[in-house]
């Protein structure tokens, strides 16, 4: 995607930055009857998501959150919650898209947004994604962990489709469902999905570094061989070492 590619005004539109903002929705938000929210736990994700929908508010709160290989420890968080209210595009994206709502469970239909897929499932990897470092056989773990197991079955399509392997979905510690990116591929997919961000600005930098930074490490790559030195300088760190969210 060019940087000078224009925002659409349909926010159903086939776009890089309508896959992105409805993988967030999906894997991290949700839809209700007069408004589309998110939340997540980057800042410059939040203001990009609001600045796709067009304006949607952005609040900040302090939150604890479990440890994602060790639900008996706790940390303390960022969360932003974006939110759209629009009725309209809430009824018309749980129509197109599938995307649950109140009583009705969906079915999350994302053909429409195929020639995204990248940007769809760097969207789904952000908002439900666990990314860590295997300290022992230095390697990188992805996984995708929700309370949905239709949606992960969903995620592992998608990345069938663009070439990537996946285990099958089991029980979580925390009581939903997680899968984990086929080992071989696990390098490969973080450095595909990344592919074109800096320049297209979606990204949760956060998570970005994060995740490329454990690509180096497990390469034995110079920090900052992936991503920008300034991006390299942050302080967020990888998960511990550990296969189960």
């Amino acid at each position: 995607m060019s940087a000078v590619e224009p925002t659409p005004d349909d926010m159903l539109a086939r776009h890089p930055e309508t896959a992105y903002f409805w993988g967030h929705v999906a894997g991290g938000g949700r839809v209700t009857e007069r408004s589309v929210e998110i939340e997540v736990t980057d800042e410059d994700a939040a203001r990009r998501l609001s600045a796709i929908a067009g304006g949607g508010t952005v609040d900040h709160r302090i939150a604890e959150r479990d440890f994602a290989h060790d639900t008996a420890v706790t940390r303390r968080t960022d969360e932003y919650t974006v939110q759209v209210v629009d009725p309209t595009l809430a009824a018309n994206a749980a129509a197109a898209l599938g995307l649950p709502v109140g009583s009705d469970p969906g079915g999350y239909r994302f053909d429409a947004l195929r020639d995204h897929r990248r940007e769809l499932l760097r969207g789904l990897l952000e908002s439900c994604g666990v990314v860590c470092f295997r300290e022992s056989s230095a390697a990188v773990g992805i996984s995708f962990v929700h309370d949905d197991a239709r949606l992960l079955s969903r995620v592992r399509t998608l990345l069938d489709a663009a070439g990537f392997g996946s285990a099958e979905p089991q029980p979580s510690s925390s009581g939903g469902h997680w899968f984990g990116v086929a080992d071989g591929d696990t390098a490969a997919f973080a450095e595909w999905v990344y592919e074109g961000a800096a320049d297209s600005g979606l990204f949760a930098t956060s998570r970005r570094r994060k995740t490329l930074r454990s690509v180096e490490r497990a390469a034995g790559l110079d920090v900052g061989s992936l991503i920008e030195a300034t991006d390299a300088e942050g302080t967020d760190p990888t998960d511990a070492e550990g296969d189960e969210p």
